[in-house]
């Protein structure tokens, strides 16, 4: 995404795929007919781009956004929605759990939580659901590849999922679109690109960490433009750590 005005994002720059994905997740969320749950779960591995998309969405429909945090238990999470909403948290939880109700149902605005993975390790997303249950508000659920199958432990809430949104790995249009955005003076030809998506594996944090390497070869070399036959065998990232070498002690 490109960081200029609005909030850091410039919202008529073309979206990456997973970016459409959760919008349009979100929005058939807001639109359904209301006798239909109101909350959609978006999943998929690290570094495919869920929270850029998450920041995304946040600020189209002016959703309350946040990103949980290790250390978060039920009072936590209160809390921090509410300095999201601008509202000073009372005392006690279920308090603070009618504070959150309440502003929900009365802004009609949607509710995205990030980094759901883990509330689910503290036990913790029956609150979720009473948030949901007391406001009817659309609340969006951003989590990693195994997110739905850690949520059937608990049928009450997974009995009030809309939909199931699996995050898609990056393809060579994304590797443009970061390209432009990022990089927009490099040219990269094609086929390189699509090497560096075959290594980043679906990755969008490393498709970016890859063309940093190649603007950097373009630098040093005085390249306007890099190929395939530019870069040569030299390695991507991958997210691999290298093989350590230990020399031998008895050289």
């Amino acid at each position: 995404m490109s960081t200029k005005s609005n909030g850091g994002l410039d919202l008529t720059t073309a979206p990456l795929a997973n970016v459409s994905l959760c919008e349009i997740a979100l929005t058939k969320a807001l639109s359904r007919p209301r006798h239909l749950p109101g909350m959609v779960c978006f999943y998929g591995p690290s570094g495919w781009g869920k929270s850029t998309a998450a920041t995304y969405v946040s600020l189209v429909h002016r959703a309350y956004y946040i990103q949980c945090q290790d250390g978060w238990v039920r009072k936590a999470i209160l809390v921090n929605i509410l300095r999201v909403m601008g509202i000073h948290p009372k005392n006690s939880i279920w308090e603070m759990t009618e504070q959150v109700c309440e502003q929900l149902a009365k802004s009609g605005r949607p509710l995205i939580i990030d980094e759901l993975d883990k509330l689910v390790e503290k036990q913790a997303v029956e609150l979720i659901r009473d948030l949901y249950e007391g406001s009817g508000a659309v609340i969006l659920l951003i989590g990693e590849e195994r997110l739905p199958d850690k949520l059937t432990r608990w049928e009450r809430f997974h009995g009030r999922i809309l939909d199931w949104v699996p995050a898609q790995p990056a393809d060579i249009e994304d590797a443009r679109h970061l390209k432009r955005l990022y990089h927009p003076e490099l040219e990269v030809d094609d086929k390189l690109l699509g090497r560096i998506v075959s290594a980043s594996r679906g990755s969008a944090r490393r498709v970016c960490v890859n063309l940093a390497r190649v603007e950097e070869l373009a630098r040093e070399a005085g390249l306007a433009r890099v190929t395939d036959k530019d870069w040569g065998s030299r390695t991507f990232f991958t997210g691999e750590a290298p093989a350590r070498r230990i020399p031998d002690a008895r050289s």
